[in-house]
């Protein structure tokens, strides 16, 4: 499973010894890690469709760039062009993501984060940040945004717009995220690791986290759980602040969009191969023009040209062996489908007018 290059950096963290076996004779017992996987970029949290189909996307024309959830316009005094578009992680291993967070006093606002495990099917949680022993390089910080006001795991996910040949024109500007479940995968039902027993340790862990507000309007806390449950997974809305990349200095061409989860690799999974997804789009300046005009009247042709789920490439060379999903689809319009306006407190992972599904329902205002 790839576990054991990780194993010799982390063994006295990870590994569990029977008390009763001589040390020369002990039985050094794997536990259960997770497996993140990148979703399909553009696609719903949970969908289990062709993503080439995927529209949870659109280009977004605002007046103020300083604005990260600024309202689509149409015309006006255009500052800035953003490709916005939802971004889903599951976890699909043996066992749950654990992510413990601590700091010494309610004074500043980042935590130290640590991992935790499960020591196989039925065994307890790690309840605190002290049973969870493996050290990591990334925190925890409040964030006191009125989308958000709550605790993020940082540098989680990475998104970046590629050139067919990998250089990175346009980078996120998130890196916050606050975990937990917010829905069942679209495959959940044959994992082994999700929960499937009522009662059971892994059962009670999915209603935790899927009721998970990472300390919702409490900046003063000392202590952090946040994590995704196996066959659970944690999505970000394309209408939420900083869920875009800026085409505004973009020339036309074709891009790759890449989403990449534990993109440093700072949390242990039990393999890597599908931490990167991405689509294939072309980027079009109206008129044919090469670059964006001196004055921006409308927005760039956007084109979905195909989807490369678990690839890290989607324009240029491809994984082999890996599927992509062509689907040529027309310009995106710029209004967005469901309102413009930032989310507020009470609604931030759902959209206006559209209906909230499965465990958005009970999880509404955590985002």
């Amino acid at each position: 499973m790839g576990f054991g290059r990780v194993l010799s950096a982390a063994a006295s963290a990870l590994v569990i010894i029977a008390a009763s076996v001589p040390a020369a004779q002990a039985v050094v017992r794997q536990p259960l890690l997770p497996d993140l996987r990148q979703a399909p970029v553009g696609c719903p949290g949970g969908y289990g469709g062709d993503p080439g189909l995927c529209r949870d996307w659109d280009v977004c024309m605002v007046t103020d760039p300083r604005n990260p959830s600024g309202d689509c316009v149409t015309s006006g005094a255009i500052r800035a062009v953003r490709l916005r578009f939802t971004t889903a992680e599951d976890n699909v291993g043996a066992g749950p993501l654990l992510m413990y967070g601590r700091r010494s006093g309610a004074s500043g606002d980042q935590m130290e984060v640590r991992q935790g495990f499960q020591a196989a099917r039925g065994a307890p949680i790690p309840a605190t940040f002290d049973e969870a022993e493996r050290a990591t390089t990334t925190s925890m910080y409040y964030e006191p945004a009125k989308a958000h006001r709550h605790w993020h795991l940082m540098n989680f996910v990475r998104m970046q717009l590629r050139t067919p040949g990998g250089e990175t024109v346009a980078a996120d500007r998130k890196n916050g995220f606050c975990l937990g479940d917010r829905y069942r995968t679209a495959d959940a039902g044959a994992l082994p690791g999700a929960a499937h027993v009522p009662g059971s340790p892994e059962d009670r862990l999915a209603e935790r986290l899927g009721q998970n507000r990472c300390g919702y309007r409490d900046p003063g806390v000392t202590e952090m759980f946040e994590g995704i449950s196996a066959g659970s997974g944690d999505d970000y809305r394309y209408d939420v602040d900083f869920q875009w990349l800026d085409l505004t200095g973009v020339a036309s061409g074709t891009y790759d969009v890449v989403n990449t989860v534990n993109s440093n690799r700072t949390l242990v999974e039990s393999g890597y191969d599908n931490n990167s997804s991405s689509i294939s789009i072309s980027v079009q300046w109206p008129g044919g023009a090469a670059s964006r005009p001196s004055v921006i009247t409308e927005a760039p042709a956007v084109t979905l040209l195909r989807s490369c789920p678990g690839q890290e490439r989607c324009s240029g060379q491809r994984t082999p062996g890996k599927s992509t999903f062509a689907r040529v689809q027309g310009p995106v319009a710029v209004t967005p489908r469901c309102g413009s306006t930032a989310p507020d407190e009470s609604c931030c992972c759902c959209c206006a007018g559209e209906p909230a599904t499965g465990v958005r329902e009970t999880a509404a205002a955590v985002r």
